[in-house]
This record gives structure tokens, C-alpha cells and sequence, in this order.
């Protein structure tokens, strides 16, 4: 899932909540597809967006604040 860099973007809409994989074993980045159910306890990160806007979710596995890109990749 951290194969690249530049993070994913993730744009949602006010109420709209979506599922990102914390697994790493997803086929659909940065969105939880069920692969965790394979791994041991490891849950996606549910977020419920209050406003219409965009998501930046880490694509190169090196942020400070995970699942969210906080520009490591450029480093």
C-alpha cells in the first residue's frame, strides 16, 4: 500500500463516511476493501466527514501522523 510518493487523495462529501485501510493488504488504496479480516485484530480507521472536503492519506508509509500524509515523502 506505501509504494508511492505522493499521497492519495480522498475527496468526501458532508456525512460521508468512509473506511481507510490500516492493514496495508488492501487492492483498492487507500480504502479498506475487507483484507484485514485476514489479519489479527487490525481494523480500518472509520472517518465521518463533517463538511465536504478533501482527504490526504499517506502513500509512502513514513508520516508522523498516520493514515495522514504530513509531507514525509518529500524528505
Amino acid at each position: 500500500m506505501y509504494s508511492q510518493q505522493s499521497p492519495y487523495c480522498v475527496d468526501v462529501k458532508k456525512d460521508d463516511e468512509v473506511y481507510i485501510c490500516q492493514c496495508g493488504k488492501t487492492s483498492k488504496e487507500p480504502l479498506c476493501d475487507g483484507s484485514h479480516k485476514q489479519t489479527d485484530g487490525i481494523r480500518p480507521l472509520i472517518y465521518k466527514a463533517q463538511k465536504d472536503e478533501s482527504l490526504f492519506v499517506c502513500g509512502c508509509g513514513n508520516s508522523a501522523n498516520m493514515p495522514w500524509c504530513d509531507g514525509s515523502h518529500k524528505k
